[in-house]
């Protein structure tokens, strides 16, 4: 870190202890922001800090849509988004008359929305789930249709291991992990044939289809670091790279060739991160009447997964 950044951690830290906060990161947001947070993780686990912890401000280092699931979750805690701006544009990508429709035209129909998706939709889904537990948690619903929104590609993957199942497919997606193509991966692993290819559930199907190990951000970090390889492609945003080199300094990870960065992530910063906990600023607000409504499908989650 530069005396700069150091002198805003310091701040930071500081601010921390006036105000009893603690500071959750995902995996892709900036490096610096990874070292300071208190808990880093997937969204599934920092779902689960949030309704743990006995801090009374919690400032989330994500996207919109995590700041606002905390809130959801802990609706008498202080929750504080560093920038507003950033925005996980597939958390838009269904609509809530669509999911009406669905409805209307099958029976015995699940709505299950991914966790990476704006309260709006999670407040007409029946369940949500996340990239490291959605294939138990269908798994376990009585319903033979499942309208799977709003991430069409970890959809497709859950249905492809559950043919009992009838899937309905929201055309929406991770930018990121779409933009990963059949050719960056075939290319990549001619150049690197021995090499083992590490993927997450929101890629395209085709390139699923090549990775030697597929799963949430956490269970790729995991598998980096209990296989005895020295050497990995990842297939997924790379601001994993952080948490996997520091687990591992003894190994390799590459990029599959592919420019794979989150800008909306990557507008965390330090400086922001310290602005909204000395100002009070960016505060996540629910009525109660929202908050029952998106809420349920998140506790539904929380006590299937518990099964």
């Amino acid at each position: 870190m530069t005396q700069e950044q150091e002198k805003i951690v310091a701040e930071i830290k500081q601010l921390q202890k006036e105000k009893n906060a603690i500071i959750l990161g995902h995996y892709y947001v900036r490096d610096e922001v990874q070292e300071i947070a208190d808990y880093v993780g997937d969204s599934y686990y920092l779902s689960q800090v949030a309704t743990e912890t006995d801090a009374d401000v919690i400032v989330f280092a994500g996207v919109s849509f995590m700041a606002e699931s905390a809130k959801l979750l802990n609706p008498e805690k202080t929750v504080l988004h560093p920038d507003t701006l950033s925005d996980c544009p597939m958390a838009h990508m269904a609509d809530v008359a669509t999911i009406e429709k669905m409805r209307q035209e099958y029976e015995d129909l699940a709505v299950v929305c991914y966790i990476n998706s704006t309260g709006e939709l999670k407040a007409h889904s029946d369940v949500c789930v996340t990239s490291s537990n959605a294939l138990k948690i269908v798994s376990l619903l009585p319903n033979k249709n499942i309208f799977f929104i709003p991430d069409e590609n970890l959809g497709r993957y859950i249905a492809s291991k559950l043919p009992e199942k009838h899937f309905i497919f929201n055309p929406g997606y991770c930018h990121v992990h779409k933009s990963i193509t059949l050719e960056n991966v075939l290319e990549a692993k001619k150049a690197k044939p021995n090499v083992k290819m590490l993927a997450h559930p929101e890629c395209r199907l085709e390139v699923l289809e090549q990775a030697d190990f597929i799963g949430s951000t956490k269970a790729i970090i995991e598998y980096a670091r209990t296989h005895e390889d020295k050497e990995f492609l990842i297939c997924t945003e790379l601001g994993v790279l952080y948490q996997m080199r520091k687990e591992n300094p003894d190994k390799n990870f590459y990029s599959v060739g592919h420019r794979q960065y989150c800008p909306n992530m990557k507008r965390i910063t330090l400086e922001n991160v310290r602005d909204v906990l000395r100002d009070n600023l960016n505060e996540v607000f629910v009525t109660e009447e929202f908050r029952k409504a998106a809420n349920a499908p998140l506790e539904k989650m929380l006590e299937l997964a518990a099964k």
